[in-house]
């Protein structure tokens, strides 16, 4: 929002008269806050307090206040106060001191809280106001409550013998609150308190100390919170009793043979439930010492039967050779004039494999050749050292259905066209020669001393080029330039992901006196803890070169960041292509996906399809969807959603359910749809998405309701409840309607920047110099939260200039110059009278 010239004198008055009132020292963080000389006793004490709820299902929730004394008691909530309209207020009179008391009330909806993403959940709090001062209340926390259906892990069916330990796993579904878990025996409740030889881990893991046969019986996890009551699958578990011998009988008396036996039976206990049967045999023999058998010897009958043996293997031994040496003369005797040829060419004939065919699924059949296709996948991918080999799949179906021609491709690598445009003529590097010209994903513009701004529109790029970055005297015609990920090839090491465009600016090689900035989205979620970041810079010659690692810069770096939610900022005084890249160094690593869903406008068939988009959170992905999706004659059918996409190698699932089947039928033949992992993670694939394909059962159907679930597993995940009318319902269609961003592509001069200059070049001089009260450049990037980067900032000609140049670049077009004013006012200097212009220098 640009303040018109005539308000100047009007707003530098306010910053004057603060200035003049001193430092102007913040308000204190405290819960109380007294007016001074009032007396403390009468600030506002709470007898109620907001606490913590959870919004189940779509019921809001209410949120009380009752404070004394009291004069005005408000809501606020993530920062912003709750409009007057929405309190419920009762006034009264408290009966013991006869002070004022006043209790307010307001619902919140589960929709304002699903509008708030990122890390930070949705809390209120309230202000109560009285003569002596105002009084803030404990936060309270709204969060919606769910609990998901699909257990984490679910127990599975043992058999252990008998004594042994029993240990059932179960992770419950993930859910707010956290569910409780217990344990069902044959639909009976599990309660360990009445049975010492059970009991249930902090885990939710089921132990039995010693299996007893009581203990066969189906086991169920059953997880519960105050949205739904969850059920795993029955695990079965089989207590088996393996057999085991009875004593031994006594031997019995000795028989005519010499020998006595005894006997033992597999009883003790017998075998149950599968259990192994005795091992060893059940009768025993031996000779016995009897006088019947003293006297017994080798008869003759013995002498003939081993002599019959004997006689019999030798015979056997002869036949044998006689057998081997008619063999091999008839081998010897074989002409190999008359040897059959096709032994020799056999290993060439092409060999021919009739079709199976249907009522024969035995038959052999030959695979179509796939090594043909066109489609390649680029790229290294990344073992994990500390978990099973990934697995790659890619499903035919409606997985990845096309958008159009060479839209579904994996990657694949096309050379930019040599195009006639503006930096030829500016570079002599053939590299950059490439550039399209005049397309929507670029902008150029010329420069000179006085500086200015180019910005792609809805895609969160920008280029700011502050006042005596291009030495005086110069003229550059500058450019900036989106890529598509698939135009140029970035390499990734090891676990290193895409977490922004790619973004050139140029032509490379021009003189720059100050630090130009360059600002692009991003979709990571910073932390040092889980990321590694490192800015890369390709070089004339192709190869790309890390050129800093954000955490670890020098003011004697070419390249500084500013690294903030969702956007970096680049300080750079060497034009070129650039991306920010993260390596996760833990599983905690997220990158933030954001989720669309389009279907037709128009339904001319009984087919319908909707299509689930999971795109990188940054605003030129959005656009490149949109785009698309307007070319293809899509509509949004419901609120994007953000989710964060975990480094864990867990794919992305897709399902729908609940799908009226009186009206429609889900032509999806598996439960649920999966985008691998590297998919997503490498960065460098545009419009993944996954189609649902439903038919109407009749033509006349218009209304359709049903859920779709996104999620990974073992993370994150969304759920979208749609109910439209697929022929007249156009509520989301302008939800996505992209408006330009500051107007013009390129804004030279003055109008580029929100501060006027003559007020920039007074800020410049009075906060350059150091001060002995502190009131200079340092404490305004305190003020302005940039304290972290004083070393940098000290490093620059003039620190203050770099600290306006990165406010100018955050925070155009629609920055409050107001709040700038007043954080330069609060600085108190006592020569005020620099900050004051007159209407014809504005």
């Amino acid at each position: 929002m640009a303040v018109r010239p005539g308000l100047w004198p009007a707003l530098l008055g306010i910053v004057l008269a603060a200035w003049l009132r001193g430092s102007g020292a913040q308000q204190s963080a405290t819960v109380a806050n007294p007016v001074p000389g009032a007396n403390p006793d009468l600030l506002p004490h709470f007898l109620v307090e907001p606490e913590d709820v959870y919004i189940v299902k779509n019921k809001p929730v209410l949120l009380v206040c009752k404070a004394v004394p009291a004069t005005q008691i408000f809501f606020k909530c993530n920062g912003e106060w709750v409009r007057q309209v929405d309190h419920v207020i009762e006034r009264s009179t408290d009966g013991s001191s006869g002070l004022p008391t006043m209790e307010v009330r307001i619902n919140v909806s589960r929709q304002q809280v699903e509008k708030v993403f990122g890390l930070e959940e949705y809390w209120c709090q309230c202000v109560a106001w009285s003569s002596s001062g105002t009084t803030k209340s404990q936060k309270a926390y709204i969060r919606i409550a769910y609990l998901r259906k699909n257990f984490e892990q679910e127990p599975l069916a043992k058999e252990v013998s008998l004594e042994q330990g029993i240990v059932l796993p179960c992770r419950p579904p993930e859910g707010i609150p956290p569910a409780e878990v217990e344990w069902l025996r044959n639909e009976d409740l599990v309660d360990p308190s009445l049975d010492p030889n059970v009991y249930i881990t902090r885990e939710h893991s089921l132990v039995v100390r010693q299996a007893r046969l009581a203990d066969t019986a189906n086991y169920t996890c059953v997880a519960k919170n105050i949205v739904a009551r969850r059920r795993s699958a029955s695990a079965a578990v089989i207590v088996y009793v393996d057999g085991s011998w009875s004593p031994w009988s006594k031997w019995s008396a000795c028989g005519l043979d010499c020998t006595h036996w005894r006997s033992r039976e597999c009883s003790d206990p017998a075998p149950r439930n599968g259990g192994e049967e005795c091992r060893g045999a059940d009768l025993d023999t031996r000779n016995c010492t009897s006088d019947l058998c003293l006297h017994t010897s080798s008869g003759p009958e013995d002498v003939a039967l081993y002599i019959g043996l004997v006689a019999v293997a030798v015979c056997l031994i002869l036949l044998l050779l006689v057998l081997v040496l008619i063999y091999c003369r008839k081998k010897e005797g074989l002409d190999s004039d008359v040897a059959d040829s096709s032994i020799l060419t056999s290993g060439f004939q092409p060999v021919s494999i009739k079709p199976s065919k249907a009522d024969n699924p035995h038959l052999l059949t030959i695979q179509p050749d796939l090594s043909t296709t066109t489609t390649t996948y680029q790229g290294s991918l990344c073992p994990r050292q500390d978990g099973p080999s990934p697995k790659f799949q890619l499903s035919n179906g409606h997985l990845l259905s096309p958008l159009g021609s060479g839209r579904h491709t994996l990657h694949h690598s096309s050379p930019t066209s040599e195009a006639e445009d503006f930096v030829s003529r500016l570079s002599t590097q053939n590299y950059f020669r490439s550039l399209p010209r005049g397309t929507s994903n670029m902008a150029y513009g010329t420069f000179n001393f006085l500086g200015g701004r180019l910005m792609i529109p809805n895609t969160g790029i920008s280029l700011l080029i502050p006042p005596d970055a291009i030495p005086r005297g110069k003229i550059y015609e500058i450019y900036l330039t989106l890529h598509k990920p698939e135009d140029v090839r970035l390499p990734l090491a090891g676990c290193q992901t895409l977490l922004s465009p790619i973004v050139s600016c140029g032509p490379p090689g021009v003189l720059l006196t100050r630090p130009v900035i360059l600002a692009m989205d991003h979709c990571g979620e910073p932390s040092p803890d889980s990321w590694s970041l490192r800015l890369k810079k390709q070089s004339c010659e192709g190869s790309w070169e890390d050129v800093l690692h954000l955490g670890e810069e020098s003011p004697s770096h070419l390249y500084y960041c500013q690294l903030e939610a969702g956007a970096c900022y680049v300080f750079t005084e060497q034009l070129g292509r650039f991306a920010l890249v993260g390596e996760a160094l833990s599983v905690a690593a997220t990158k933030r996906l954001r989720l669309l869903l389009f279907a037709p406008v128009a339904c001319t068939s009984l087919e319908y399809n909707i299509r689930v988009y999971c795109l990188h959170d940054t605003h030129d992905a959005l656009k490149e969807v949109v785009q698309l999706e307007k070319q293809l004659g899509g509509q949004l059918i419901q609120e994007p959603r953000v989710l964060h996409f975990k480094d864990s190698y867990h794919n992305l699932r897709l399902s729908i359910h609940d799908v009226p089947s009186s009206l429609w039928k889900s032509k999806l033949l598996v439960s649920y749809q999966e985008i691998p992992f590297y998919h997503i993670w490498n960065g460098t694939q545009q419009y993944l998405h996954c189609t649902f394909t439903l038919e109407r059962v009749n033509a006349s159907t218009s209304d359709l309701a049903c859920k779709v679930w996104v999620w990974q597993v073992e993370g994150d995940g969304q759920s979208f409840n749609i109910n439209f009318n697929i022929t007249k319902d156009t509520r989301f269609a302008e939800m996505l309607a992209l408006e330009s961003e500051g107007g013009v592509p390129a804004l030279v001069g003055p109008s580029a920047f929100k501060i006027p200059f003559l007020i920039r070049q007074k800020i410049i001089t009075s906060l350059d110099p150091p001060c002995s009260r502190g009131a200079d450049w340092r404490t305004l990037a305190q003020k302005l939260h940039l304290d972290s980067h004083l070393s940098f900032f000290a490093s620059k000609p003039s620190p203050t200039a770099m600290i306006l140049n990165l406010w100018e670049a955050r925070h155009f077009p629609n920055g409050n110059l107001g709040q700038l004013a007043a954080a330069v006012a609060g600085l108190g200097q006592p020569d005020a009278g620099l900050f004051t212009v007159s209407e014809a220098e504005c």
